[in-house]
């Protein structure tokens, strides 16, 4: 008598042949369909997707790659300190609105930090590997060496900031999206001159982004004789802007308003402010940019401020990313989005 043959294990994962046999097509076609090729009469497509669904078949990564050439990943490469990364909510919100839209394409964030130069080599192996489709790259510095890196290996990449000054040799001939810093700072600098202020000062965010240069421009339209010693440099942390506020009280104590390159840079000021017994709004008017509502709403008084749609924005990275790997689009196609000051009692 012949020995029974084992039952198959309950777990085994349906293979490829068998979703082609439940679907009645031939195993080539299962394959482009489930691995996103073309080319496949719309019938079939239904035919073996039902299949699928019915063995519950997973499709193997590497094939899938093979057929579309396609990793299903994308990195997002911010150029900051990892503290300042899981401290400041501009970068949360940024991957909020940049993971969302992925979701939608059926893509991976790959998250790659660079705190420092060690860093490049390893962002470096990475890319070149070939392990994702694309680059969001945001927080830019003018002077680093992730740009150079990223067109070396000739990686689909939208910016998340313009990565160079207008006009400027380091600017580079890719899309970017960008918020209207220089609109947005000149208009909460006009608020603060409708109030009757006088002697307004500004604390400026790293003079090695695009974004804090703007918003410096910004502030110069409105107050082309502005005096120097009214502004200050910042770092775009809380910390940086309470050490740019004491500096400014030490040179002009007769300052009677602050425009703060960040919320976060603001709500440093506020607490200098109110150890050196200056009344917000009072005697001193402030008002930030971003519109952080966990910065912005939880200060006291709450922050005028100018909001930018950093979630938007993310997801407009995404989109324009998206478009130029699906059609091949080699021109640059970049976002300028409004701004809008957003009265709260500081100000």
């Amino acid at each position: 008598m012949p020995r029974p043959t084992p039952d198959a294990p309950h777990d085994a994962r349906p293979t490829l042949e068998a979703v082609a046999a439940r679907a009645g097509v031939s195993r080539a076609t299962a394959s482009r369909v489930v691995n996103g090729g073309a080319g496949v009469r719309q019938p079939l497509v239904e035919q073996v997707r039902k299949a699928v669904d019915e063995l519950g078949y997973i499709p193997n990564h590497a094939a899938r790659t093979l057929v579309t050439r396609r990793n299903g990943a994308v990195a997002v490469i911010i150029d900051e300190p990892e503290i300042r990364i899981f401290s400041d909510p501009f970068f949360s919100q940024h991957i909020r609105g940049i993971s969302r839209e992925l979701i939608t394409y059926d893509a991976q964030l790959v998250l790659l930090l660079v705190e420092g130069s060690g860093d490049f080599e390893r962002v470096t192996r990475y890319l070149a590997g070939g392990h994702v489709d694309g680059v969001l790259a945001f927080s830019m510095h003018t002077d680093d060496e992730l740009s150079a890196v990223i067109r070396r290996f000739r990686v689909p990449t939208v910016y998340g900031g313009r990565p160079g000054r207008p006009g400027a040799s380091s600017e580079l001939a890719v899309p970017y999206v960008d918020c209207d810093n220089r609109g947005g700072a000149r208009e909460a600098v006009r608020h603060l001159v409708s109030l009757g202020r006088r002697h307004i000062a500004h604390i400026a965010g790293p003079r090695d982004q695009t974004s804090a240069l703007d918003r410096l421009d910004g502030y110069f339209d409105v107050l082309p004789d502005g005096d120097p010693a009214l502004v200050a440099d910042g770092d775009f942390t809380a910390e940086g802007g309470a050490r740019a506020m004491a500096g400014l009280l030490e040179r002009r104590p007769d300052l009677d308003a602050v425009f703060a390159a960040n919320d976060l840079m603001a709500s440093g000021a506020l607490r200098v402010l109110r150890e050196h017994g200056r009344r917000v709004p009072q005697d001193v008017a402030l008002v930030g940019f971003d519109d952080m509502e966990s910065v912005s709403e939880a200060t006291d008084p709450p922050l005028t401020t100018v909001r930018q749609d950093v979630v938007g924005m993310g997801r407009l990275m995404v989109r324009i990313l998206m478009g130029r790997l699906n059609d091949g689009a080699t021109a640059p196609d970049s976002v300028i989005t409004p701004t809008e000051l957003v009265h709260r009692a500081s100000a």
